[in-house]
């Protein structure tokens, strides 16, 4: 997707660094509550009638309200739960759309350095540019809504590995020279880790109709 298709959007952009901010919670039991119902209620209501202008609204809502709606509701889900599941997904799609140049700089090292199908696995053309990691991670949300829920979840996982991968060993290469910038995509690396563990353990989960 490029960029003069997203003239229009006016879209609320958040930085990338949203990808590893911890926002702050209420009553748990209460964010516990409307987390799972809200999302239980999205996802029934889209997937029983997943029309294309619904699901078009899905996957664009970031760049038209921003991030702090669904953190407000997702952001405190367990990691291996229905609101986990679509938080994560969003917040992946956020971090590409945010800075795309980056992403396909980590998604092009660890496609090079990672010895695994997850390249396959993810879906990614090779190569990868700014717009195809926009248009892919698209598809992965899109996925959630209209197709295999478990399939989109083990492909958000394969790409989170891969990015990891890049992220680390791009965090190798500054480490003597850079070393805040190593830190910062050591960071990305562990989180990106993390989601790809969570994502995979969700589309488990799925299969066995134990997501909620």
């Amino acid at each position: 997707m490029s960029d003069g298709s997203r003239e229009f959007h006016k879209p609320v952009r958040r930085p990338a660094e949203l990808f590893d901010r911890v926002f702050a919670s209420r009553d748990p039991a209460e964010v516990s509550r409307v987390a799972h119902s809200t999302a239980q209620a999205l996802l029934t209501r889209v997937r029983s009638e997943p029309t294309a202008e619904i699901v078009d609204r899905l996957v664009t809502f970031t760049d038209h309200h921003g991030i702090d709606d669904l953190a407000e509701l997702w952001s405190h889900a367990p990691a291996k739960s229905l609101p986990g599941a679509l938080w994560r997904l969003y917040l992946l799609q956020l971090m590409i759309h945010d800075d795309p140049r980056t992403a396909a700089l980590l998604y092009e090292r660890g496609r090079a350095e990672l010895a695994s199908a997850d390249e396959v696995i993810a879906g990614a053309p090779s190569p990868a540019g700014p717009d195809e990691l926009v248009e892919l991670v698209d598809t992965l949300l899109r996925g959630l809504f209209q197709g295999d829920f478990a399939v989109a979840l083990d492909r958000a996982a394969a790409f989170c590995r891969v990015q990891a991968s890049g992220a680390s060993h791009l965090a190798d290469d500054y480490e003597a020279t850079e070393p805040d910038r190593a830190g910062a995509l050591t960071t990305r690396a562990l989180r990106l880790t993390d989601y790809a563990v969570d994502l995979s353990a969700c589309a488990g989960l799925w299969r066995r109709d134990a997501l909620s």
